[in-house]
């Protein structure tokens, strides 16, 4: 749910709103995200390992460009208080959608839960175990049995409440779409909307970018290593 549309007459400057990091992890995740399903589900378990090691990396990557990244991008562009919150779901009902450089209040509000879940999702299989103990996640062997065995059942719940997000999300996308004609689809893919005036936003040097992918990168590694050297 980024703030953002196409519908809007006066809306006629075309600037840069989301940079390149923060558009190739949402897609990135989109993709790896159904295939972990689809691994999980036709029993390619260790396919589903390597892509959870990945989503572990766009995760951090993420989380360190929301204090590091672009300012559209940073979470302190996040909070607009419990005021904006309200008063913005106090314009649902209007057809007509104020263009904003970042995230809408809900939108906001969206991204923190999923990321949260995501969270959720990757701690909990790191350390579960399946019911044959054949598979298991890299920290798997700090638990007992039954413990891993709890943090399975919390994998599968975290993964049901991301897909509850993800349809909210996507209705949410339908609604902006086909109801405010807005369109937040496009920005997400060009990097750039239409605004009334230019806001201005600063965007994250390509160095800090290649630092955080290392970084990210480097966590990855060592979670898939049970945290050892």
């Amino acid at each position: 749910m980024a703030g953002g549309g196409t519908g809007q007459a006066r809306a006629t400057v075309r600037a840069r709103l989301w940079d390149g990091p923060t558009r190739l992890v949402h897609w990135a995740l989109v993709v790896l995200l159904g295939f972990s399903w689809w691994a999980a589900e036709t029993d390619r378990l260790q396919w589903h390992r390597w892509s959870g090691y990945a989503v572990v990396g766009l995760v951090a990557f993420r989380l360190v460009w929301g204090f590091a990244g672009s300012a559209s991008a940073r979470f302190a562009s996040f909070w607009k208080g419990q005021a904006a919150t309200l008063g913005y779901l106090r314009t649902l009902p209007s057809r007509t959608h104020e263009v904003v450089p970042g995230h809408n209040p809900l939108g906001a509000w969206s991204v923190v839960a999923i990321l949260l879940v995501l969270v959720a999702q990757t701690v909990t299989g790191l350390f579960a175990v399946d019911i044959d103990a054949f598979e298991a996640g890299p920290l798997s062997d700090r638990i007992d049995f039954d413990t891993g065995r709890l943090f399975a059942k919390w994998h599968h719940w975290s993964f049901t409440t991301l897909q509850v997000l993800v349809v909210l999300h996507l209705v949410a996308v339908a609604f902006y779409l086909f109801y405010k004609r807005a369109n937040l689809i496009g920005p997400m893919i060009t990097g750039y909307n239409r605004f009334k005036t230019d806001p201005g936003l600063v965007f994250a040097p390509l160095w800090r970018a290649v630092v955080a992918t290392l970084v990210a990168a480097a966590f990855a590694w060592w979670v898939s290593k049970g945290f050892r050297m």
